[in-house]
C-alpha cells in the first residue's frame, strides 16, 4: 500500500507495453511522430507542432495564446474552433520498407473532420473522433521524403449546415452559454466528438481539433495478425477453456501455423496448421489453462494476468505475433424479479459484490496531455479509496490503452458507457452507419479487458426524453421520427455490435432506465439521485432514496486553495468575482453551496475558510450517502459517485481536483468504501450499529461503543464479541439514545464506534453526532504534532485536548497526507505519513493545521 501512495508523487513515465502488437515481429511498425507543423489555413506562418496533441495545446506551446485556464483566457479563445487548420511533416522511406508487399498508414484518432494527403494525393477523409482509421498507401509512397499533410475542418462550420438541413432543433443540455458563442447544443449532436468539449456544468468549452492519439506506417509481407478475441468458454478451479478468435490478413494464398503460448509460463498451449486465403481471414484456436488463477476485483484477491502470446509462422520463419494481457473472471449482471421490483447487480465470479466507485469523466479538455504517469495516479487513486468500479460516463471519450490497462491491473471493473450523453441524435443513414462502425472499432479494442463489466448505451437519453419535458415540445410525427432513431442507435445498432464482436458482457441502453428501454423508476434497474442538489433535498434524504444501484449522485465544492491560486490573482479571492464564476459552470452551483452551507455549518469568515467549509461539507453529505447505499445492501449493490476527476481547475462535484489533489470527499470516501465498515444509524429513538462487510469469508470481532465528551470524557462504554457475517450488511446493536446520553447534553459529545479484529487491529471506526456541525458546541483545539522521518517521506502524529473537528492539513510543497479532513478526539492519537519525494525543511513550520472552528466568524 505505500508503494501505491508513494507513486501517487513521483513524476516517473510509465508506458504498459504488456509486449506491444509487432515487437520483435517482421511487421515494421514506425509511429510519425517527428517534424510536424501547423497552421491557419489561408495564413503563410507555419508553427512547430506536436503529435499526438491538438490546436489548442500547439497554439499555447508556441506563444500564441495565453493559458485557456488561467482566469477568463478562455472566453478570448473561441474563435479557435470556427476556423480550419493543417498539419503536416516530411518522413523518409528507405528501399527496405518500400520493398514490402503491402504499407499502410493508421490513423489512431483524429478529432475530427479532416481531409489527409500523401504526397499531394488525397488519401482518406474521416468524420468521427473516436475510429480507427487504415488505409493502404504504397502506391503514393516514394523512395526519400514523404509529406503528409493533414486539413482540419472547423467542427462548427461543418456542423451548421446539418443543423439547417434537419430544419429543427434536437434536445441537448451542454450549452455553455456563458461563452457567448453559438447555442452548442444545436450542433454537437451531428459531431461523432467528445461532447464534454462544447462544454457541460463543470467544464469550459474548448471544441478541439488535431491529431490526438498516434499515426503510424506498418509494412509487411505474407499475412498480419489484424485482431485477436480471447473467450472463456468455461471457467472453474481446476480448469480454463478458452478460444482466440484471430484475424489474419494474407497477401498470399498459402499454409501457415498459428502458435499459442501463455508467456506466464512459457507453455504451448494450442498450434495449429492453417491455409489462408487473400484478405480477410477469420481462424478459431481452441486451448486450456488448469488451475487458472483467478482475476478478482480490487479488495477480494489478487487481479492475476496472463499474457497468451499469439505466433503465426511459416515454415522457416516467424511472420507475426501478438500479445493480449487477459484476466480469468466471470462477470455477470444479475437482473431477477423480487417483491421490490427487479435486481441489479453484479456477480464475479459467482460471488455478489458490491460495487464501490464513481464516475470517470476525461481528466484534462485537452486530452493529449494525461501522461501515463497521470493515469496511474488516477487509478490508483481510486484503489488507494478502496474502489472496485469506475463508470467511464457518455460524455467524454473511449479511454486510451493504458486507462484499461491499469484497470486491469488495480482491480477495478469498468461500467463503459458509449460516447452519447443528454442529447437526442440525428438518425440520417451516414450517421448510423459512422455510429455502427465506431462502435464496432471500440468494442473490438477493450473487449479483451478483464475489467469491462458492463457496455451501457447512454448516460440519462431515455430518463430525459420521458421525464425532461423533451418529449412534448415536438408534433406527433417529429416524436416518432426522433424517437425511432433512439431505437435505432441503442436498442439495436448498439446491442448487435456488443452481440457479434463481444458476446461476453450484458449490454444496459441507458443509466439511468428500469429495464430494457425504459425510464428509471424505483425498486428496479440503476438510478441517478439528485434530489440533494439539483433538487435541494437536506443530506437526510441519501438515507431515504434508495435504489438498487445508484450510478450518480454527489455535490459540489471548490477546490483547495493552492489549486485556486494556480488561476486566479488575489483580486479574484471572492466567490462572486468574475474569474470565480468562470470557474463555475453550474448557473446554481455558488447559490446552491451557500444555501446548504446555511443549513448545516456557521457561516465561514473569510474566502480560504468558504473553500474548506465548502469541502467539508461535501464529504459530509457523500458519506451519508455511501453509509445509507452499504448499510442497505443487498437490496441496493452498488454506489458510483459523481465524480472522481476534473478535466481542468473549477468548482465540481470531484473528489478528486484537476492536479489530481484529493479533497475531503475523496478521504470520506476511502475510510466510507473500505471492506468493513461499521456504520451507526439513528432510527426514531435508537441508535443502530450496522457492520458491512465485504469479505467472502466470516470473520470474528469487537464491536466497541463509546460517547465521549468533546474535552475527552468517557461517558459511555459497551463491548461485544461479533461474528461479522461475509459480504452483508447487518445490524449488530441497537442503544437507545436515552442509554447513550443519559443527562449529558447532545451538542457536547460524540459516540465513537469502533470494530477490532481477533488481534486487536482496527478493522473500522466511526463518529456520529446527534447534533448537525453548526449545533456543535465546540472549544478552540490545542493540537499538538509530532513529526519524524520515513523512507516515504515523514510520519505525523498529532493529538488534542479539544475535539478538533474536521482536522485539515495543508502544504504548499506537493506531497500527498494518507489521512486528512478527520475529528481528532482527546486521547486518541492520530498517526499518518506525509508521502513526499522531497526533502522538506522546516516542516514542522510549513504543515498547516486547521479544524472546523478556525472557519468561523470571530
Amino acid at each position: 500500500m505505500k508503494k501505491i501512495i508513494l507513486s501517487l508523487l513521483q513524476s516517473f513515465l510509465l508506458f504498459f507495453t504488456s509486449v506491444s502488437a509487432e515487437e520483435n515481429s517482421p511487421v515494421i511498425k514506425n509511429e510519425i511522430k517527428l517534424n510536424w507543423q501547423f497552421r491557419q489555413v489561408g495564413t503563410a506562418i507555419w508553427h512547430k507542432a506536436t503529435v499526438p496533441g491538438c490546436v489548442h495545446t500547439d497554439l499555447l506551446a508556441d506563444s500564441l495564446i495565453k493559458d485557456p485556464f488561467y482566469r477568463t483566457n478562455e472566453k478570448d479563445l473561441q474563435w479557435i474552433d470556427k476556423v480550419d487548420w493543417e498539419y503536416e511533416t516530411v518522413f523518409n522511406l528507405d528501399g527496405e520498407i518500400l520493398g514490402h508487399e503491402k504499407i499502410e498508414l493508421e490513423f489512431m484518432g483524429l478529432d475530427t473532420y479532416t481531409d489527409i494527403f500523401l504526397n499531394g494525393e488525397k488519401l482518406l477523409k474521416t468524420d468521427n473522433m473516436f475510429r480507427e482509421w487504415k488505409v493502404e498507401c504504397k502506391r503514393q509512397l516514394k523512395q526519400g521524403e514523404n509529406r503528409l499533410r493533414i486539413l482540419l475542418h472547423s467542427p462548427v462550420k461543418t456542423d451548421i449546415p446539418k443543423l439547417e438541413k434537419l430544419g429543427y432543433q434536437l434536445p441537448a443540455i451542454n450549452d455553455q452559454s456563458e461563452t457567448g458563442q453559438l447555442d452548442d447544443q444545436k450542433i454537437s449532436i451531428f459531431a461523432r466528438k467528445a461532447p464534454y468539449h462544447y462544454g457541460w456544468d463543470w467544464g469550459p468549452r474548448f471544441v478541439t481539433s488535431g491529431i490526438w492519439r498516434p499515426i503510424y506506417i506498418k509494412a509487411w509481407n505474407n499475412a498480419k495478425i489484424e485482431n485477436i478475441q480471447i473467450i472463456q468458454s468455461s471457467l472453474t478451479k481446476e480448469l480454463a477453456s478458452l478460444r482466440a478468435n484471430i484475424e489474419i490478413n494474407s497477401a498470399v494464398e498459402d499454409s501457415f501455423f498459428l502458435r499459442v503460448v501463455n508467456k506466464n509460463e512459457n507453455a504451448m498451449l494450442a498450434e495449429k496448421e492453417i491455409k489462408l486465403s487473400k484478405g480477410e481471414n477469420k481462424i478459431s484456436v481452441f486451448f486450456e489453462i488448469k488451475d487458472p488463477k483467478f482475476w478478482w476485483p480490487n479488495g477480494l484477491g489478487e487481479q492475476y494476468l496472463y499474457e497468451i502470446e499469439t505466433s503465426l509462422l511459416g515454415l522457416k520463419e516467424l511472420i507475426d505475433k501478438k500479445s493480449e494481457n487477459i484476466g480469468l473472471r466471470t462477470v455477470k449482471l444479475v437482473r431477477e424479479k423480487d417483491h421490490s421490483g427487479t435486481s441489479f447487480y453484479f456477480k464475479v465470479n459467482g460471488q455478489p459484490v458490491f460495487m464501490k466507485g464513481a464516475n470517470y469523466i476525461p481528466s484534462d479538455i485537452f486530452l493529449n496531455r494525461v501522461s501515463p504517469a497521470e493515469y496511474e495516479k488516477l487509478i490508483q487513486s481510486a484503489a488507494l479509496a478502496n474502489m472496485n468500479m469506475l463508470r467511464v460516463w457518455g460524455g467524454g471519450i473511449y479511454e486510451n490503452d493504458i486507462f484499461y490497462d491499469l484497470c486491469d491491473r488495480y482491480g477495478i471493473l469498468v461500467w463503459q458507457d458509449f460516447m452519447f450523453a443528454c442529447s437526442m441524435y440525428p438518425g440520417d443513414a451516414a450517421f448510423l452507419e459512422s455510429v455502427k462502425q465506431e462502435a464496432i472499432d471500440n468494442v473490438k479494442r477493450l473487449r479483451n479487458h478483464a475489467s469491462i463489466a458492463l457496455w451501457c448505451g447512454n448516460n440519462e437519453i431515455e430518463d430525459a426524453w420521458t421525464g425532461w419535458g423533451w418529449k412534448p415540445r415536438y408534433s406527433l410525427e417529429k416524436q416518432k421520427y426522433i424517437y425511432n432513431t433512439y431505437k435505432e442507435i441503442f436498442l439495436n445498432i448498439l446491442p448487435t455490435v456488443c452481440k457479434d464482436y463481444d458476446g461476453t458482457r450484458y449490454y444496459w441502453p441507458s443509466s439511468p432506465s428500469s429495464d430494457y428501454g425504459r425510464a428509471s423508476k424505483a425498486g428496479s434497474g440503476d438510478t441517478h439521485y439528485w434530489g440533494v442538489w439539483h433538487g435541494k433535498e437536506p443530506f437526510e434524504n441519501f438515507q431515504k432514496k434508495l435504489g438498487r444501484f445508484i450510478s450518480e449522485y454527489g455535490f459540489q465544492s471548490f477546490p483547495e486553495f493552492k489549486t485556486v491560486k494556480s488561476y486566479t490573482l488575489p483580486e479574484d479571492w471572492d466567490i462572486e468575482s468574475d474569474v470565480m464564476a468562470a470557474h463555475q459552470r453550474s448557473g446554481i452551483g455558488n447559490l446552491r453551496i451557500r444555501d446548504y452551507m446555511k443549513m448545516y455549518y456557521k457561516t465561514p469568515k473569510d474566502f480560504q475558510s468558504f473553500l474548506y467549509t465548502g469541502q467539508v461539507m461535501q464529504g459530509y453529505g457523500i458519506k451519508q450517502a455511501i453509509e445509507a447505499h452499504r448499510r442497505s445492501m443487498p437490496y441496493c449493490m452498488g454506489t458510483l459517485f459523481w465524480q472522481l476527476d476534473d478535466c481542468w481547475p473549477v468548482a465540481s462535484w470531484s473528489s478528486m481536483d484537476y492536479y489530481k489533489r484529493w479533497k475531503a470527499m475523496q478521504y470520506v470516501a476511502k475510510k466510507a468504501y473500505q471492506p468493513f465498515l461499521i456504520s451507526p444509524s439513528e432510527s426514531g429513538d435508537n441508535v443502530n450499529f450496522y457492520i458491512v462487510s465485504d469479505k467472502r469469508q466470516d470473520t470474528e470481532a469487537q464491536l466497541t461503543v463509546q460517547v465521549i465528551g468533546f474535552s475527552g470524557k468517557e461517558l459511555f462504554i459497551r463491548k461485544i464479541p461479533v461474528t461479522v457475517r461475509s459480504n452483508a450488511s447487518l445490524s449488530y446493536l441497537s442503544l437507545s439514545k436515552k442509554e447513550l446520553l443519559g443527562q449529558n447534553k447532545s451538542d457536547s459529545l460524540l459516540i465513537y464506534a469502533l470494530l477490532n479484529g481477533t488481534n486487536g487491529e482496527m478493522l473500522s471506526e466511526n463518529i456520529m453526532y446527534l447534533r448537525q456541525p453548526k449545533d456543535l458546541s465546540l472549544e478552540k483545539p490545542e493540537i499538538k504534532m509530532q513529526i519524524g522521518k520515513t523512507t516515504n517521506g515523514y510520519s505525523i502524529e498529532l493529538s488534542t485536548n479539544e475535539l478538533a473537528k474536521d482536522v485539515y492539513l495543508s502544504l504548499e510543497e506537493e506531497g500527498f497526507f494518507t489521512d486528512n479532513y478527520f475529528d481528532l478526539i482527546p486521547g486518541k492519537a492520530k498517526k499518518l505519513e506525509l508521502i513526499t519525494a522531497n526533502e522538506i525543511g522546516d516542516i514542522e513550520k510549513k504543515i498547516k493545521i486547521i479544524s472546523l472552528i478556525d472557519s468561523y466568524l470571530q
